[in-house]
């Protein structure tokens, strides 16, 4: 469930018009109401911002340029992936990841059971189609390490259909959405993670501005340790949230909820439980994989990129 862009240019037009509420803290979501965003929704329920004195204000969605929001100061925090933070320091962009919700990315491709492969480079080199979002970082990690072998490569299409379709089919994925709609319409898929290539990226990072983050440091740290406090509620039970997150986005039905939730939580708690938390060695790691891929200049010191309040 790569995020589609192409509405980004309207509405950052729509958003320099406007200004943010005083005395809000906006956080731009890169998506619908789904339970990537869980945790910030049951620390709405709990009032975990409130108890630390913090009015937060929902904003953004499907195709919201996240990063220009944040960087603006259209909104003060906002949900990317490491890799858009990493590219965006390196076009002069200030922003610092605060938390990081996925400790492993839940993006993967999908195809058939059937198919027999058993690995992503097996998968990779196997006759077939493969449907991906042309230019984005893992897409060029995984053509430079494996290659594409006699796959025929098209863009991805926001859709399941032609994967029910051909049973010859590959296509990226966000393992809490498409692969669980493909067995609820009855096909066997599998998924293999692009984690499993090396290349990790923390998703569904929060970032901010660097200079927020210097000025209001102690807010921040409030801030973070109320989407804690939320995310572990939400992993401890995900159903009143997901009720809340429901009635904003009828497109899912309470299983589906229910489902998504199941198969992202081994991916969002770190070690002894933990959430939220990012390293340096991590940071350093994509930096670099990013610089050998071209993607740019050169790799920042990998503690610029992130603020720990661990």
């Amino acid at each position: 469930m790569t995020r589609n862009l192409a509405l980004a240019a309207v509405v950052l037009a729509l958003l320099s018009c406007a200004k943010p509420d005083e005395g809000k803290l906006q956080i731009a979501l890169n998506w619908k109401p789904e339970p990537e965003f869980g945790g910030i929704f049951e620390a709405e329920r709990l009032g975990a911002f409130t108890k630390r004195a913090l009015v937060v204000e929902r904003t953004g969605g499907p195709g919201a340029p996240v990063i220009q929001m944040v960087a603006s100061g259209q909104s003060r925090f906002g949900i990317a992936s490491a890799d858009e933070v990493v590219l965006a320091r390196d076009r002069g962009s200030d922003l610092v990841a605060i938390f990081a919700t996925y400790q492993t990315s839940p993006v993967g491709l999908m195809t058939h059971v059937a198919r027999g492969v058993d690995s992503l480079q097996a998968l990779l080199a196997a006759p077939g189609t493969l449907a991906v979002e042309p230019g984005l970082p893992y897409v060029k990690f995984l053509e430079k390490r494996y290659g594409f072998g006699a796959l025929k490569v098209v863009p991805y299409g926001y859709s399941i259909s032609p994967f029910l379709a051909d049973p010859s089919f590959t296509q990226q994925v966000f393992v809490t959405s498409e692969p669980i709609s493909a067995r609820r319409a009855g096909a066997e898929p599998r998924v293999f993670l692009v984690a499993e290539s090396g290349y990790d990226p923390y998703t569904a990072v929060v970032v901010t501005q660097g200079e927020a983050l210097r000025s209001n440091r102690a807010e921040i740290a409030r801030f973070v340790e109320a989407l804690r406090e939320g995310w572990l509620g939400y992993l401890a039970d995900p159903a009143p949230a997901n009720a809340l997150m429901a009635r904003l986005n009828p497109e899912m039905d309470a299983e589906a909820f229910s489902l998504a939730a199941a198969a992202q939580k081994e991916l969002i708690a770190g070690p002894g439980g933990s959430v939220g938390g990012m390293t340096a060695e991590r940071w350093g790691e994509l930096a670099g994989q990013l610089e050998e891929l071209g993607l740019i200049a050169r790799a920042q010191p990998a503690d610029s990129y992130f603020a720990d309040f661990e």
